[in-house]
């Protein structure tokens, strides 16, 4: 039996419900699930946790559900390639947790893992910490963290295969396979979806933790920076 969908807004549309908690992979626009996340948007559900590593751009990616009025808190490790995003948490429109990346990269896969959570000494000392257990171990003090396990994850695959087994390119890669992992229902978009299956050495993400494939639609990727400095004469 296939998982493969043939539309990504009744995939999702089906399973996303307001008050929801979405994890959404991509890394700014780079492996960010844009077909899954309009889908969110046209399905008109609020009051929404996004848990990501940040929010996109203002426009595109997560932006638009910000634009749309549809997050009432982010759990996310940057917010500056935003403006909306930061504009509403200055004016306290949008409640936003902060959280270090590599500990929001390792909550992700902890809730996957089914550990509820775990200590770290990233953000010791800083507001980061602040409320939450601590312990000391081999003489340092740790902060506990707990583990993310999202009502529906959303991700962005190059290639998927009829059991949901995903394979990622290069970098857009990124949040995706831990982003999966959490979710309790998990929605795949891929650019190729095979009518056989992976090899079983390229499968990133086992289709174990996919509920449902549909294909990406075929379009120009967005670049979010395409330049970082100013380039010197020779």
């Amino acid at each position: 039996m296939s998982k493969l969908a043939q539309d990504a807004r009744a995939a999702v549309a089906e399973r996303v419900r307001d008050g929801m908690t979405v994890a959404v992979g991509g890394f700014g626009l780079c492996g960010i699930p844009r077909d899954l996340i309009e889908a969110v948007r046209d399905s008109g559900a609020r009051d929404l946790t996004v848990v990501s590593n940040n929010m996109g751009v203002d426009g595109k990616g997560l932006g638009l559900l910000l634009e749309n009025n549809q997050v009432r808190k982010v759990i996310a490790s940057y917010v500056g390639e935003n403006r909306l995003f930061a504009q509403q948490y200055l004016d306290g429109a949008l409640e936003v947790e902060f959280c270090p990346q590599g500990t929001l990269a390792e909550r992700l896969r902890a809730g996957g893992s089914g550990i509820a959570g775990f200590y770290t000494r990233t953000g010791v000392g800083t507001e980061i910490a602040e409320g939450k257990p601590h312990e000391t171990f081999d003489g340092d003090l740790h902060v506990l963290e707990r583990g993310i396990v999202a009502d529906l994850a959303l991700v962005h695959a190059r290639t998927a295969d009829a059991e949901g087994n995903l394979r990622y390119r290069a970098t857009a890669r990124n949040f995706n396979p831990l982003v999966a992992m959490s979710g309790r229902v998990c929605v795949a978009e891929a650019e190729h979806v095979l009518d056989g299956f992976l090899d079983p050495d390229d499968v990133m993400t086992p289709g174990i933790f996919v509920d449902v494939t549909v294909r990406a639609s075929d379009r120009p990727k967005d670049i979010e920076q395409r330049v970082v400095r100013e380039k010197v004469g020779a």
